[in-house]
């Protein structure tokens, strides 16, 4: 044997010593909680800030698809139109599609092109309500967060004029919002199976 590999046994035959001593064993863990701390070590570091019912709610902000957590607010077509125009349109194109970006418009909203060609937000969102959840969280790409409620629901109305899905004299708000029905609702299966190898 080299003497690396003498060296090499020594170790692994400490280690399964070690392990095998009373009290050691994998059966046997200590509960790192129950260590006693290290002499002279502070109870604690002082990293975070306690969290409470004010900073929860900054970051609770999630919407449901029955519209469960959307904000007061409103903000109509010809509102949602200039926010578009200053905000989107650079990514998205001026009218909805044509820019770097996914288009948002265009496609055909009722399905007669099955799966369609081009997938946007008037014939592959499921629910209205939960384009405020994204757009808020994740839109614009430079500025996440940055739309107000009312920003956020009158870009979403005129996303939703421009698809055919609502009139040009729409008004969006935490009412209207959930009563909007997009076609492609039918298209998405909530997914109910209750775990394992259950297949629908």
């Amino acid at each position: 044997m080299t003497p690396r590999l003498a060296g090499a046994a020594a170790v692994a035959c400490l280690i399964l010593a070690a392990c095998s001593a009373p009290g050691t064993g994998s059966s046997q863990h200590t509960d790192a909680r129950a260590v006693p701390p290290v002499a002279g070590a502070p109870a604690h570091f002082g990293f975070g800030t306690p969290a409470d019912s004010a900073l929860i709610d900054r970051w609770n902000i999630d919407v449901r698809p029955d519209g469960t957590g959307l904000p007061s607010g409103r903000g109509s077509v010809a509102e949602g139109g200039q926010v578009f125009a200053a905000h989107c349109a650079a990514c998205h194109g001026a009218t909805g599609h044509g820019g770097p970006f996914p288009a948002l418009v265009g496609g055909d909203p009722w399905g007669r092109t099955d799966p369609p060609k081009l997938r946007t937000v008037g014939n592959y969102w499921p629910y209205a309500t939960t384009l405020y959840d994204y757009i808020r969280r994740a839109m614009p790409q430079n500025a996440p967060g940055s739309l107000t409620p009312d920003q956020t629901y009158a870009v979403i109305a005129w996303l939703l004029a421009r698809n055919g899905i609502v009139g040009n004299d729409a008004v969006m708000d935490a009412n209207t919002l959930p009563t909007v029905r997009m076609p492609a609702r039918d298209r998405f299966v909530r997914d109910d199976r209750r775990g394992g190898d259950e297949v629908r």
